[in-house]
């Protein structure tokens, strides 16, 4: 069973079991939710996006055509997203660019995410970010323009650069 809140508009007929959309939503047709997903106030989703199982996306993001979401990502509130890399007013490309955003990672409140890049596996983009490339998986990245900080592990574990936690045991990936 799904919750829609009744103040969103929902065109999509293919959103998965258990997944909350709350108020104030727009999903447009074509477009693909998982199960288990929170679909927060104010969220506006393209028709050509598609978002996994297990996501959080948090209030005031709009996810654009070309938007692939996997499995068990966060997306903070107020996030931004492109997809297109030369914008004009009434001037459409032939195709919009591809944002990947893989497994487990999250990203930070207020962060943007330029199109055409992917962000790898359980990364995590630090609040603010400004992302202007591919992210590798299990790493950590913050700032304007975001910059490699350190690790993480797919449980969640803060590591430094030399991939130490902060008793000083060293992981590898």
């Amino acid at each position: 069973m799904k919750y829609i809140h009744i103040l969103s508009d929902v065109k999509s007929d293919k959103i998965g079991d258990n997944t909350n959309i709350w108020q104030y939503c727009v999903i447009l047709p074509n477009a693909i939710i998982g199960h288990d997903c929170n679909i927060c106030a104010h969220v506006f989703v393209e028709s050509n996006v598609i978002i996994g199982n297990n996501v959080t996306v948090k209030s005031g993001v709009q996810l654009w055509d070309g938007i692939i979401i996997e499995d068990d990502v966060f997306i903070g509130p107020n996030v931004t997203f492109t997809n297109d890399l030369i914008p004009r007013s009434k001037v459409y490309p032939e195709k919009f660019e591809k944002t990947l955003i893989k497994r487990g990672a999250s990203i930070g409140a207020n962060s943007t995410i330029i199109a055409g890049n992917v962000i790898g596996e359980y990364a995590l983009i630090g609040a603010g970010s400004v992302v202007t490339k591919d992210i590798p998986a299990n790493t950590i990245w913050y700032g304007n323009p975001a910059v490699h900080k350190g690790y993480i592990t797919n449980n969640g574990i803060i590591l430094d650069m030399e991939k130490k936690d902060e008793k000083g045991i060293v992981y590898k990936f």
